[in-house]
């Protein structure tokens, strides 16, 4: 039967009136990376003397077929003539399934398809496209180039019918010299891309996996003979000159002519040839920094043509196990950054790149490591321009594994690099990155991927690397997952580790002996409300000298855009709401800013633990300060001005702004500030706002890069109101459960069962009391609430032993000895509780507890108010106004705050703890005229929300609503009914096609019988049938029917 299938199948191929699409089997050839392509060169646009582009921007509207795998596709749809009118459009760049083909599918480290290297599925997606490009008869005499910035898998290339080549190596790009396959007019280009390849065991990156053509197509026209390619490299000479020295590579006979030129395009120096190098000397070189981005113009000139290029000069280097960028020991503060978008995906405009950098700039980033394989080829130029230090990273990550049976980190991460069979592919793509950037200053650090274990590969591509550019460092986290040392690593220079914790830091540097710099390519992970932390790292990384800095993980959300539900909110999907398999979830929503690129609150605790000046106290009654310039390259006095207030309680005492005095990096100076300090209990709070001094290309002036705050007079334990001597005590009657609390104007009901109130009634307002143990998880607590929910925290409930109640004339005074604790298993916690209500109505609490250390550390522990949905006013003192808990209030000050209980909400695509405020004072909720107040004698945190624990803790992501997911069913609905009704319609002409073929080559033989008894026997294939309709199939079918009665009767007579 499976062979009568392919046969069937075969007709159908034939009756489309093609040929099936037979293509040389590369996308599954380890030893065939690239056919037809051109060698590896750095990035550039060529430019004629004219100064118009060589190159034509492809990009646009493109004719598009969709097909479940290669030999689906029309084999002549690569031809000039081929009928192209059927096919949709689709936009190049782009991925298709932004488009409405095919699915989106998020996983982490799983592979999306069965490991079997070097085999992908047979039922591999593909997509062709087809354009046309018209070439002048001057044009198509000189040389022309198709240049792909970025394609996903692999694709092949057709000119005018004729086979190009072919490709894979997603992020980096393909050229392909047409020079032979191009006429003057009218040309067609065809592009074939699957969505697999052998590079997929390769490209198992953790992000949302895409498909196709997705960054621009350039056309370049270029003169018979050329630069093909040059290399840039500068140096530092004693006395302040810098050396450029520039090394060109020619396709034919030319003769360069290369100029440099300041930024004000003034030149500078004179070009001396020697052994085919051309060397530069700038006398009183302006260095580039992140800070101070100073970019030279070198101009490589020929007679037909222009090659511009900025040039950075500066240094980095390693001694004595610290890295030095220009003679400065240099502090990494950096992220991580895929090109990521929830409308467009991996197809980013300069513009939303640019949006990306800009807010970096405002949050104290200096630094990227483009995670995990080169962003789009123009980044580098961007963060040359605006000042970023790069970790260039290859286009690798083989972690998909460690989830093959029976495997594990420390022996099968790196088996896919041992084992021989990408050796050369692991190289082709370190040598893609490192050549494509090598000529931007920006990039510090080549790293040779992620995540891939360490193997014979990667000591191949290191030394590869290092002996190629020896002026940069190199960076390979997974070489330490090498413990038995089997393979040589001297070619790395930086021990990279992945969230080592604050101890495995400490304990890096106690050893004794030399040791690399230390850097984390990957630390406090900032998913959903997080990260939490940062200020302890930062201590870390400025205490050791070798601690050269770290990448947050990561920049931004990845999710996929939805449409806007009924309640105006933009809908995000993630990992499973695609219908993949496997997936992993909202484990992508792992960033900084939201999708739409809104900050979340973490980023500004990094912005802020991360300040360009951090201050100490010295004298607080004098109000004397020391102000560390935390700059690398920059003083200073240069580049902050700095304003302060003092408050007390929240209440204005005085204001100004200081002086900032001049001040070197990395050094101290004192200032004093004019404050007089008021005679009260109040807390009284010094904060200082640094702000910027000048504007910066991605930063206005007076923009707030952070801020300091001290106590300066104040007590850490305050006295409580105490009852007045006119108060009376309130009234106390016995239940056979509840003790009833009454006084003027109000009635509380306490539980002698549970050893709390169960109710406080005044007016026309009741509020419950409960005990809290629980609060929804966060995404960072994925591992430990497992053990919260092991150890049934969330079903938590309380059992007083005894409750005794006592009445001194003034007070009525409750105690209780109370065990809290779940169904199932043992004690939680035990404490004993003294309540004291006065006659105004007002409660002190007082709780000696003592915790079963056997069970999981506590989420939290606290006393849970169910209010009145009316009450929407907060007022609190304490730290604000953003959220805030104990490992992250880097990012609030102490003050007065008001606000709404709606306003307090931080909306987390994925619903989860949200809104704590730290160090409290004190806390109102209300509606205006009636509402609750709690005091501490210490600081204590709080969180008010329309949203209960239960429901941050269940609920999915972006449908709060019943009515949203079917919102959301019948969007999608609507959104595939009208290619659906096509591709019927589509199909059905190909069935009858399919009929007629079998007609006129087999009549109505069995073959025929075959062909009709098949289609019935497929489930989608009769339900197509039942549902759209065939005459023919019903011809065949009732004819066959009545064939085989007629025959039976006559065996019968």
């Amino acid at each position: 039967m499976i062979a009568i299938r392919k046969y069937i199948e075969t007709l159908f191929y034939y009756a489309k009136g093609d040929f099936v699409m037979k293509l040389p089997n590369y996308y599954e050839d380890p030893n065939t990376l690239h056919v037809g392509t051109c060698e590896n060169r750095s990035y550039y646009i060529p430019y004629g003397q004219d100064l118009n582009s060589h190159a034509t921007l492809l990009s646009g509207d493109w004719r598009f077929g969709y097909y479940p795998y290669p030999e689906a596709v029309p084999a002549d749809f690569i031809n000039p003539d081929f009928d192209d009118s059927s096919m949709d459009t689709i936009p190049v760049p782009s991925c298709w399934q932004c488009h409405g083909y095919d699915y989106h599918q998020y996983t982490n480290v799983n592979y999306p398809i069965p490991f079997d290297p070097p085999y992908v599925p047979k039922e591999n997606a593909s997509g062709a496209y087809r354009t046309t490009f018209t070439l002048s008869a001057e044009a198509a005499k000189q040389r022309n180039f198709l240049y792909f910035e970025g394609v996903d898998s692999c694709f092949y290339v057709w000119v005018n019918g004729k086979f190009v080549g072919y490709s894979q190596v997603s992020h980096s790009s393909s050229e392909f010299e047409i020079s032979s396959f191009v006429n003057e007019g009218t040309n067609t280009l065809a592009v074939l891309v699957l969505k697999w390849c052998d590079g997929t065991y390769l490209e198992d990156q953790d992000k949302l996996r895409m498909s196709g053509i997705f960054r621009d197509v350039l056309l370049l026209t270029r003169p018979k003979s050329f630069v093909r390619d040059y290399t840039v490299r500068t140096f530092l000479k004693d006395g302040g000159a810098g050396v450029v020295r520039v090394s060109v590579e020619a396709d034919g006979e030319i003769s360069p002519v290369l100029t440099l030129c300041d930024a004000d395009k003034n030149p500078v120096g004179e070009s001396v040839l020697t052994d085919g190098v051309y060397e530069f000397t700038v006398l009183n070189a302006k260095l580039w920094t992140a800070e101070t981005p100073y970019l030279y113009t070198l101009t490589i000139s020929t007679a037909d043509e222009v090659i511009t290029q900025a040039v950075g000069i500066r240094e980095v280097y390693i001694k004595d196990g610290v890295v030095y960028v220009n003679g400065q020991n240099l502090k990494f503060r950096g992220t991580n950054r895929h090109d990521s978008d929830p409308v467009t995906g991996y197809t980013i405009s300069k513009e939303q790149a640019i949006c990306d950098l800009t807010l970096m700039k405002q949050f104290n980033f200096n630094a990227i490591r483009t995670s995990h394989y080169p962003n789009a080829p123009w980044f580098t130029e961007l963060c040359d321009r605006y000042g970023f230090y790069v970790i260039a990273e290859s286009d690798i990550e083989m972690h998909g594994y460690l989830s093959t049976y029976h495997s594990d980190r420390e022996n099968t991460l790196g088996l896919l690099d041992e084992g021989g069979v990408f050796t050369e592919a692991v190289l082709d793509r370190v040598q893609r990155n490192v050549i494509r950037d090598k000529n931007h200053p920006c990039v510090l650090i080549w790293s040779l991927g992620n995540e891939a274990g360490f193997g014979y590969a990667y000591q191949n591509a290191g030394r590869w690397t290092k002996e190629y550019d020896p002026t940069r460092l190199t960076h390979y986290e997974s070489s330490t997952w090498d413990h038995s040392n089997r393979f040589d690593k001297s070619m790395l220079d930086l021990y990279s580790r992945m969230y080592a914790t604050t101890e495995e830091v400490d304990s890096y540097f106690a050893e004794e002996g030399p040791k690399k710099p230390f850097i984390q390519c990957e630390f406090v992970h900032a998913m959903g409300n997080g990260p939490g932390d940062i200020e302890d790292y930062y201590q870390q990384i400025m205490k050791y000298d070798g601690f050269c800095g770290g990448f947050v993980w990561e920049w931004c959300d990845h999710a996929v855009n939805q449409g806007v539900a009924e309640n105006g909110k933009t809908m995000y999907g993630y990992g499973g709401d695609f219908g993949e398999y496997p997936h992993d979830g909202n484990f992508c929503m792992d960033g900084l800013v939201y999708p739409d690129r809104t900050p979340h609150t973490g980023v500004y605790e990094w912005k802020n633990v991360v300040r360009p000046v951090r201050a100490r106290l010295v004298d607080a009654h004098k109000v004397t300060l020391a102000l560390k310039n935390m700059l690398d390259f920059t003083d200073m006095a240069d580049a902050i001005t700095l304003s302060y207030e003092c408050k007390a309680d929240g209440e204005l005492l005085c204001s100004g702004e200081i002086a900032v005095p001049s001040t070197a990096p990395h050094t101290e100076s004192e200032v004093t500030i004019p404050v007089t300090l008021p005679k009260t209990a109040a807390d009284c709070y010094l904060k200082l706002t640094y702000l910027t001094k000048t504007a910066h290309e991605l930063v206005p002036a007076g923009h707030e890069v952070g801020f300091d705050q001290f106590l300066l007079s104040g007590s850490a334990v305050r006295r409580l109101n105490t009852v007045t001597d006119e108060a009376t005590a309130p009234t106390v009657t016995e239940g056979d459960r509840f003790l009833t609390v009454s006084g003027e104007g109000f009635t509380y009901q306490y539980d002698t069962f549970t050893g709390i109130f169960s109710s406080l009634e005044r007016g026309d307002d009741t509020i419950s009391m409960d005990y809290s143990i629980f609060r929804a998880p966060t995404d960072n607590d994925q591992h430990i609430r497992h053990e919260w929910e092991r150890a049934n925290y969330h079903h938590s409930e309380t059992r007083a032993y005894t409750t005794e109640h006592t009445t001194d004339g003034q007070t009525v005074q409750i105690t209780s000895t109370v065990n809290l604790c779940a169904v199932t298993v043992q004690w939680i916690m035990k404490f004993t509780v003294i309540w004291t209500i006065d006659g105004t109505g007002a409660i002190t609490c007082k709780i000696d507890a003592k915790r079963n250390t056997d069970m999981p550390y506590l989420p939290r522990f606290g006393v849970e108010l169910t209010l009145p949905k009316s009450w929407q006013q907060v007022s609190y003192l304490g730290y604000g106004p953003q959220e805030c808990y104990i490992d992250k209030h880097h990012l609030a000050w102490f003050d007065a705050f008001e606000s709404t209980v709606g306003d307090m909400h931080e909306d987390y695509i994925k619903p989860q703890e949200n809104g704590n405020h730290y160090h409290c004072r004190k806390a109102s909720v209300g509606n205006g005229t009636n509402g609750v107040t709690a005091y501490a004698a210490t600081s204590f945190d709080f969180s008010v929300s329309n949203y209960s624990d239960y429901e941050l803790a269940v609920k999915n992501a972006g449908v709060s609503e019943h009515t949203d997911v079917f919102t959301i069913i019948s969007s999608e609905f609507m959104k595939l009914s009208d290619k659906r009704e096509a591709l019927s319609q589509q199909i059905m002409l190909e069935l009858n096609n399919a009929f007629d073929f079998a007609e006129k080559a087999f009549g109505h033989g069995p073959e025929m019988v075959l062909f009709v008894t098949e289609l019935a026997a497929g489930f989608y294939s009769i339900s197509f049938i039942q549902e759209n309709g065939c005459d023919k199939f019903y011809y065949y079918n009732k004819n066959m029917l009545r064939d085989n009665a007629r025959q039976q009767l006559l065996d019968e007579i």
